[in-house]
């Protein structure tokens, strides 16, 4: 099958929209520490989701995997484990910031570390800046750091305009502007070595499209295995950090039923969290089977819901023809929309001021500029090197 924009188009914001939705099945989740749930639903995001998917659709899989070289495997992976650092810290800036915010300001800066990381490590970024598509870029980097300074200006003012009873009811009981802010900007330099990861995994890619073009199938899933092995190293950071809390906050019987904390305040408290009860209550020794198959379900469900995000994109890159370019925009850009949209609808902006949600507002609108603009200079970029390819043909 050949390029179709539109189609990619589609799959890119049906992962958007996976990326955004991921975090609402925490909300659900009763009396279980923040390390036993994120554990749960990496193992299912990182380990299990990735191999089935692959192996349905990707055929000889493992094959794939051996034959691919074990210095790309291996660079791909320590990309993934950096990249690990910023999954952990984007769960925390959301904690801090609430969703709406919380994806705002961490994928602001993404986009920006993402887009500078590639020509820096290339050290082609000295061109970039006498480039007239390098300097479109820059411009677009500029203005996704004044989006990112509006909706800082936005969570600012929130904290000092919601009150802690408007915070408990949208979930938001941790609320720290601050807090979050350092952990945003620290969570978006490292989990735009995502991007990075993918690159590096290029070489496994093209030997599962000769796989797939020699069985009759779909090149659309050549990209599946390049996730297995970027996942795998972010899956290690994470079971290494989860572990260490587990260990130290002693909450390893919560698997079995033991009730724990819940300091992401995923849920509002409405008497069904650990935040509604007294700890010491002794009718609280012991998790319900139901509620405890309830938490394992919602738990995995929020990892798989968080694979498609890069299910959906690793397919939209291959219809994407000559507008590849434009996929880490799209990505960066859906689920901005998305997360803000889901931001509304669990009513994190309650009770503050017109002025405040014409800031988030403003912000949001200029980060997806922002996504705009770079993916203009993208395509400049391409359209500069395009005849400069077909003359070296000749």
């Amino acid at each position: 099958m050949g390029a179709n924009p539109l189609i990619g188009v589609i799959y890119h914001w049906i992962g958007g929209f996976a990326s955004a939705t991921n975090f609402i099945p925490f909300r659900g989740i009763k009396r279980w520490s923040w390390e036993v749930y994120w554990l749960i639903q990496g193992f299912a995001a990182w380990i299990v989701a990735p191999l089935v998917l692959c192996s349905i659709f990707v055929p000889h899989t493992a094959t794939i995997l051996m034959e691919a070289p074990r210095h790309t495997i291996y660079i791909a992976m320590f990309w993934g484990i950096l990249w690990g650092v910023g999954g952990i810290t984007f769960g925390l800036s959301i904690r801090y910031l609430g969703l709406a915010l919380g994806y705002a300001i961490a994928l602001g800066f993404c986009t920006f570390f993402g887009t500078l990381m590639p020509p820096i490590f290339a050290g082609t970024f000295g061109a970039v800046l006498h480039d007239r598509s390098g300097q479109i870029v820059l411009g677009g980097l500029a203005l996704c750091l004044v989006a990112i300074a509006v909706n800082g200006t936005a969570g600012y003012l929130k904290e000092h305009e919601v009150t802690e009873e408007e915070k408990a009811d949208a979930g938001e009981r941790d609320f720290s502007f601050a807090r979050g802010l350092a952990v945003a900007i620290f969570a978006g330099f490292m989990s735009a070595f995502f991007s990075v990861g993918l690159s590096a995994g290029k070489p496994i890619g093209d030997i599962a499209r000769a796989h797939l073009v020699a069985d009759g199938r779909l090149d659309l899933w050549q990209n599946l295995p390049v996730l297995i092995v970027v996942l795998w190293g972010g899956f290690i950071t994470n079971l290494i950090w989860s572990g260490i809390l587990i260990y130290k906050n002693k909450s390893a019987a919560e698997f079995v039923g033991q009730p724990g904390r819940n300091p992401l305040r995923a849920a509002a408290v409405s008497g069904n969290t650990i935040a509604g009860f007294d700890p010491t209550d002794p009718s609280l020794l012991r998790l319900s089977t139901k509620t405890l198959i309830a938490n394992y379900f919602l738990a995995a469900l929020a990892g798989v819901i968080w694979y498609f995000q890069f299910f959906f994109y690793s397919m939209g890159q291959t219809k994407m023809g000559h507008f590849e370019f434009s996929s880490w925009t799209l990505h960066m850009a859906s689920i901005i929309l998305f997360a803000t949209l889901w931001g509304v609808l669990l009513k994190e902006w309650r009770g503050t001021r017109s002025r405040t949600k014409m800031l988030v507002t403003l912000g949001v609108c200029l980060l997806i500029g922002s996504t705009v603009v770079v993916g203009y200079g993208n395509y400049v970029k391409a359209n500069e090197t395009a005849p400069a390819a077909i003359n070296a043909q000749r």
